[in-house]
């Protein structure tokens, strides 16, 4: 059996842009990445209600509640096989405010030492372009969705980097 997650896209709006949430994946095998190694909050689940578990996992990972209108996008096979089914949802939260649940792992390797990590180790807010560069190459579609989905309600606009910001 496939291992399936489920996340949350939050968006917002502002001066004519969309800006999306991603979060940095925490740990020593991603400290030193950046481009290309951000994602949506989601978590694995087996036998619960998806939505449920990519509210759960949102909260997990950023210390925020999240409530509005979640709009299904269609889910996306992963490169290693993994299928992420997602929800947009308009929201807003301090990007540098999150407070991420931790995970156990033997650090160094064959050290027989365990230490704890943080799930996620940053949060950014980033204009669709950027998130493009940014964002894990099998959940681009995400973005591409959730861009499709507001143009179709509305004109938007999305501009170069320079209106994106990062956050450590």
């Amino acid at each position: 059996m496939s291992k399936k997650s489920a996340g949350l896209l939050m968006f917002r709006r502002g001066n004519g842009l969309i800006e999306v949430l991603l979060v940095h994946p925490g740990g020593p095998f991603w400290s030193k990445k950046d481009m290309g190694s951000w994602s949506l909050p989601k978590g694995e689940y087996e036998d619960e209600d998806p939505l449920q578990v990519a509210q759960k996992e949102f909260e997990e990972e950023t210390g925020y509640q999240v409530t509005g209108d979640f709009l299904p996008l269609v889910p996306l096979r992963q490169p290693s096989g993994k299928t992420v089914s997602a929800w947009a949802v308009e929201g807003d939260c301090n990007a540098d405010g999150i407070k991420s649940n931790t995970f156990m792992l033997e650090w160094p390797p064959h050290s027989g030492g365990q230490q704890e990590f943080p799930e996620v180790d940053r949060a950014g807010w980033f204009t669709l372009s950027l998130a493009r560069e940014q964002i894990l190459k099998g959940q681009v579609g995400f973005l591409d969705q959730l861009q499709q989905l507001l143009s179709s309600k509305s004109a938007i606009a999305d501009e170069p980097t320079r209106g994106s910001k990062r956050t450590r």
